[in-house]
């Protein structure tokens, strides 16, 4: 987490950052796309030479990835004027990394086939390859490089379009740990963004197999030294870094950017792929143990292409994205997803269709309403999480209404104590006891209000009982301070005479 990172990493990142903004590139969307090109130039050649010493250990032949392209090496071009480093950089380097295919250590260059190198200064390019230089990404650890990346990525804040922005770490911890996804499961989001979903379920899974006294965590809960040490079977290792965690977005430079965020987090091998889960051309029902998701409430919907296998009389996605969920799940696999309040209450017939098929066919085991803070400084939408899971039976649904998430509410979202009702939520869960917060309504009383998931129709309003003072004594007690203010002016008048 960012409040693990030495403060000279974390100094030397913010430098990163001033110089992509004076050098005139100010979305950071665009800055990040190009920083982690950058990264990868310079992680591919660390670890080309990780796995030649290794190859040179066991007395295994290697074949280096830049043999004959020698001058594509970070080392060989890093100290070159700027203006010769920008066209070599362009001219060389990066359609070298784009055309590589083959080995564990250039898997990332898959995802490159539309990138575009968009650095045109000299000046910007020399300081950045001087800044990710001093990082030292690969030298540090696991923990460290993971964090590096993630405080890249939470400059995205201001970055928020078509209903899309990252999900907070801590909300995302949170419904990670109410679905608590199992070694050997395999694990989706469809509309994978950053890929802090995948991430944080990898590190979940990494948790629950490492023995407690090893694991440490900072002051807003993030799990560390995560080594995994009760994980003895390499078929396990195999199946969790390259098998478990699935990601799909429809937008190339947010596929980039997941990739390298998982590559950093100990993921050599990303299964994130672009593709529009809503489209024809996505064919994964049935397939995942657990689905994790806050797709986009809002933007453009090609109906042409849109999936034949919707049952939901609809266009709108966040609709959509509920019943693709669904069909993603194997039968009795488990999902938690975010999505605006207007799902819980809206009165269409496709509305009432979803949350049917929600209460019906699955076990709808938590509705968790979300302060509307949550999202700032970039969206005040209302939302909720909601756990089922598939195949299931609805007897009664655990509504909570967390009231804080451990950081202001406001648009500058303060650090208080980074945990606030979380902890409460996750203990509660496993009883689905009622509470000051939490309260239990039977699936029937559901169904007779239109299948209606708004949790003020169903909270008990206490009344507090009022004693009424007798009218006569009342009067009484009027007349009474009458005449204390009659005599306390009379006195007065006395004083000034």
């Amino acid at each position: 987490m960012v409040t693990l990172l030495k403060a000279d990493l974390k100094t030397k990142i913010n430098q990163l950052w001033d110089r992509f903004w004076s050098g005139g590139m100010s979305n950071p969307l665009t800055a990040i796309e190009q920083i982690s090109y950058l990264i990868f130039m310079r992680r591919l050649e660390d670890l080309d030479t990780q796995h030649q010493q290794l190859a040179e250990l066991k007395g295994e032949p290697y074949t280096s990835v830049f043999a004959g392209h020698e001058d594509c090496r970070w080392s060989s071009w890093k100290h070159l004027p700027a203006q010769q480093m920008l066209d070599h950089v362009r001219g060389k380097v990066f359609p070298f990394i784009k055309e590589i295919r083959r080995g564990e250590d250039t898997q990332f260059a898959e995802y490159m086939k539309q990138a575009t190198f968009l650095i045109e200064k000299p000046s910007l390019l020399q300081e950045a390859v001087a800044i990710i230089d001093e990082l030292n990404i690969t030298s540090q650890n696991q923990d460290v490089q993971g964090d590096l990346y993630e405080y890249l990525l939470s400059e995205l804040k201001t970055s928020g379009k078509n209903g899309q922005f990252r999900t907070p770490r801590h909300i995302i911890r949170l419904m990670v740990g109410l679905v608590s996804p199992k070694l050997g499961e395999k694990i989706c989001d469809p509309a994978c963004g950053t890929a802090g979903f995948l991430v944080n379920a990898y590190e979940h899974i990494l948790k629950t197999n490492t023995s407690p006294d090893l694991v440490k965590e900072d002051e807003e809960g993030s799990p560390t030294h995560l080594i995994g040490d009760k994980i003895t079977d390499k078929r396990h290792w195999d199946f969790l870094r390259r098998e478990c965690l699935h990601g799909f977005d429809f937008e190339p430079t947010m596929v980039l950017i997941a990739s390298m965020n998982m590559i950093l987090h100990g993921i050599e091998h990303p299964n994130i792929r672009r593709m529009d889960a809503l489209s024809k051309s996505f064919s994964h029902a049935g397939q995942y143990d657990v689905v994790l998701a806050n797709p986009p409430f809002t933007g453009s919907l090609d109906t042409s292409d849109l999936s034949e296998s919707f049952r939901t009389p609809t266009t709108k996605t966040e609709l959509l994205f509920l019943e693709l969920f669904y069909n993603l799940l194997a039968m009795g696999g488990r999902a938690a997803v975010i999505v605006p309040n207007g799902v819980l209450f809206g009165s269409s017939k496709a509305h009432q269709q979803v949350r049917k098929l929600l209460l019906e066919q699955c076990s709808l085991d938590a509705v968790v309403s979300l302060p509307s803070g949550v999202f700032q400084p970039y969206s005040g939408v209302g939302t909720a999480i909601l756990v089922f899971t598939k195949g299931g039976e609805t007897k009664e649904v655990w509504f909570y209404e967390m009231q804080a998430d451990g950081y202001s509410l406001d648009q500058k979202r303060t650090l208080l104590d980074g945990k606030g009702d979380i902890p409460d939520i996750l203990q509660q869960f496993k009883t689905k006891s009622p509470s000051p917060k939490s309260f239990l309504v039977p699936v029937q009383q559901i169904k007779d209000n239109d299948y209606s998931l708004s949790p003020p129709q169903y909270r008990e309003v206490e009344h507090e009982e009022i004693e009424h003072q007798d009218p006569n004594a009342l009067i009484d007690d009027i007349l009474k301070l009458e005449d204390d203010i009659v005599k306390g002016v009379k006195d007065l008048k006395e004083m000034i005479k």
